[in-house]
């Protein structure tokens, strides 16, 4: 592949790696779980744990490897052929965890981190509630402290592990904090503590992992379930603003996974399928969207691998949010075109479930939505590029002074009237 070289040594064993587990995930589960016959498929998140794949950058102390956000998105485009549903599970474990491994007490991560590593602790993340999406802060959800015990009451939708999932982390506001930024907490919510499952969701596609509707009455939480412990009473925000990364990071790098198996398929057909006396891969009309496909693909891996680079190296929160934020929306933006050309290419038949690819159309229309719509991130991007663009000064070449009619400053009008 173009990126060959962009790897490093560690990248292309984990990579091997994820193909080897990714291949020995069976058939019938995938059969299964799209027919919602499965609910939560615990045995794939048991059986990455026995193979060490699970939560590839968090400290080898919990099970991690320790491996940087470079490694984890070449992951990431393995487990992605897999389609959405196994792609946000083994996603899941980064988001939750990177919210423990880098807010988590000691007794947390040893209690929560490290078996979600080895795969025997089912992680879910609770963060839309049914009359907020994108608006995090309008979330209803509060909780009420009487002693070292905090009461949950509220209520979050979409929730990928809803059925299934042993750990729950939920975000809600402190009762007696006026302002919603620093009353928002996040809590390790255990299920046996009180999770009702009010309601599972029949999706479109990306099913089989039990998504569905939970509901919190009075659920008793002792404070050494605060993400943080008493210290993290409050800082609800700050996990919030961290976990945006691996939450979408997870869905740009497994966009290009989807992408990738789906163009592969069309082009395998394409070099077979004849028509008027050749192969079809031949017409310009398939070719050519063949072409574009592959291009898209490396352009978001490569903006994928930029901004993983950017994430390790620190520096800017906005810079960084911005480049997040364009990955999300571009990967997953390019696996939605992609997919479309690869059922354009296989035409009648792709639209039947001969092929996965009707599977993948139906997974991938999902991740342009979750995780912050890509019209959210549109306004992450422009909100951050302007904030970061209206401080620096001028480099290089003043380009707009080589118009020949430059020196008429009367002519460029700023204000109204």
């Amino acid at each position: 592949m173009s990126i060959q070289a962009m790897l490093s040594d560690d990248d292309l064993k984990i990579r091997a790696k994820m193909q080897e587990f990714v291949a020995s995930v069976p058939r019938q589960l995938l059969l299964d779980m799209d027919a919602d016959k499965v609910r939560y498929p615990q045995e794939f998140l048991e059986e990455a744990g026995r193979r060490g794949v699970l939560g590839l950058r968090f400290d080898p102390k919990y099970g991690g490897a320790g491996l940087p956000w470079m490694s984890e998105i070449v992951a990431l485009e393995e487990v992605g052929v897999l389609g959405t549903s196994l792609g946000c599970l083994y996603s899941l474990v980064s988001i939750v965890g990177e919210a423990i491994h880098q807010f988590g007490t000691a007794a947390q991560k040893e209690k929560y981190l490290a078996p979600m590593i080895a795969g025997t602790l089912g992680v879910a993340e609770g963060l839309t509630e049914p009359r907020g999406g994108s608006d995090f802060f309008a979330a209803t959800t509060r909780a009420r402290r009487e002693g070292d015990t905090f009461y949950l009451t509220g209520e979050k939708r979409f929730v990928v592990g809803a059925e299934g999932a042993d750990l729950f982390l939920i975000y809600g506001k402190v009762e007696g904090i006026d302002d919603p930024k620093k009353a928002m907490t996040a809590f390790l919510v255990e299920r046996d503590a009180g999770v009702d499952v009010a309601h599972v969701y029949g999706l479109m596609g990306t099913r089989g992992g039990g998504t569905g509707r939970i509901v919190f009455k009075n659920t008793p939480v002792p404070v050494e379930n605060v993400l943080g412990g008493e210290a993290g009473i409050g800082n609800g925000t700050a996990v919030f603003n961290r976990m945006m990364i691996p939450e979408r990071m997870t869905s740009a790098g497994a966009a290009v996974g989807m992408g990738r198996a789906a163009i592969e398929i069309a082009a395998r057909y394409a070099d077979r399928r004849r028509a008027f006396g050749q192969k079809i891969r031949r017409f310009e009309a398939v070719s050519f969207k063949i072409a574009e496909s592959l291009t898209l693909l490396d352009a978001a891996r490569a903006l994928n691998f930029a901004t993983a680079h950017a994430i390790e190296a620190g520096g800017d929160a906005g810079k960084i949010r911005r480049l997040v934020s364009e990955s999300k929306k571009f990967a997953t933006e390019t696996a939605w075109e992609v997919v479309n050309h690869a059922m354009q290419v296989l035409g009648g038949i792709g639209y039947t479930d001969i092929f996965p690819v009707e599977k993948l159309l139906r997974d991938v229309r999902l991740i342009t939505i979750w995780t912050g719509t890509n019209e959210i991130m549109n306004l992450v991007i422009q909100h951050e590029f302007y904030r970061e663009f209206s401080k620096s000064k001028p480099k290089g070449r003043n380009v707009e002074a080589d118009a020949a009619g430059a020196e008429f400053e009367t002519e460029k009008e700023y204000n109204e009237g």
